[in-house]
């Protein structure tokens, strides 16, 4: 499961807590008072560990791909991270947290379906079609389309930087597309991932217009089982495939769950609560390389020069974009 979305999803600038502590001071161990020197390596490890989560799970999808179907797939690896996230909430809570009111619990339930369901299942229909490493350069020009929403939503304004950083971006997209026109990539699956990064933008903005006042791991806990819920539809095709996987397929695909799912928004809201969103927003640049890198050690794949190129523009792109953002 990037990233720089996740970062502006994960908790509002605004609404940030006190450097170093969770949501009502907090900490996301269950302790509270002030932060030791531990918190300043706490945080970066936390976002290192995030990246590589992140970036395996779109390995482990296409490495999936012969043995689960997409649905299948998003419903296992949903079960895995909701399991997941419950024991996390019953361990650093010790209780499981009280429902929202019912609009704000209507928009996470929203946001849960088209992120945790809907995107998942696009992308893992992407990675039916598209290498590991393009599916993440792709999915990754999703932080500017949530800088121009937010722009207009919630009034942060359209700098220089970002309208530059859109046309770097796009030339990025026209170059991968261009790859697809030649043959080189499937062009289904480029719009797969195109369709899978305006998906998880609007999510994006749902969720950030409930996490003010709430707690972080709450909301990822709803949104999930919201998602989980959403994808049940797909139980009975998921234990028919489960019947023929090999142990090591399931494994990846409950892994994705533990992993990039649960653990990697977890530690990802952990770090806002000690860094700049602009600086964390940064590191989630990493992610489509670190796949790349995974893809080509693990599956034998690399993207096509043009899509490397095209990629590369994408990630300038958004870095240019964040530029003018503080």
């Amino acid at each position: 499961m990037t990233r720089l979305l996740a970062a502006d999803a994960l908790a509002h600038p605004a609404a940030a807590p006190p450097a170093g502590l969770g949501p009502g001071g907090i900490h996301l161990d269950g302790t509270s008072g002030t932060p030791g020197r531990w918190s300043r390596l706490a945080a970066p490890a936390a976002v290192a560990v995030t990246v590589t989560l992140w970036a395996s799970s779109f390995v482990i999808i296409r490495w999936a791909a012969p043995v689960f179907s997409p649905g299948p797939l998003a419903l296992i690896r949903l079960v895995a991270g909701v399991a997941m996230l419950t024991l996390m909430l019953l361990v650093l809570r010790r209780r499981m947290p009280r429902l929202p009111r019912l609009r704000v619990l209507a928009m996470i339930v929203v946001y849960g379906a088209l992120w945790f369901a809907a995107y998942t299942v696009i992308l893992n229909h992407a990675g039916h079609h598209l290498d590991a490493g393009t599916t993440a350069m792709v999915v990754n020009v999703s932080p500017i389309l949530v800088a121009v929403s937010a722009g207009l939503l919630f009034r942060e304004g359209w700098p220089r930087s970002l309208f530059a950083g859109m046309a770097v971006a796009l030339a990025g997209i026209a170059l991968i597309t261009l790859a697809a026109g030649d043959g080189q990539i499937s062009l289904v699956g480029v719009v797969l991932a195109l369709v899978a990064a305006v998906t998880y933008s609007i999510a994006m903005l749902l969720q950030r217009a409930v996490l003010p006042g709430m707690d972080p791991l709450t909301v990822v806990w709803l949104g999930c089982a919201a998602g989980t819920l959403a994808v049940l539809p797909w139980a009975g095709q998921a234990w028919a495939e489960l019947q023929a996987a090999p142990a090591a397929a399931i494994w990846g695909a409950v892994s994705m769950g533990v992993g990039a799912t649960a653990l990697g928004f977890s530690l990802w809201a952990f770090a806002q609560t000690r860094m700049p969103t602009g600086r964390l927003a940064a590191c989630s640049l990493a992610v489509p390389a670190v796949a790349v890198a995974m893809s080509a050690l693990t599956l034998g794949e690399v993207p096509t020069p043009l899509a490397i190129v095209g990629g590369a523009l994408c990630l300038v792109g958004v870095g240019v974009a964040q530029l003018g953002r503080r």
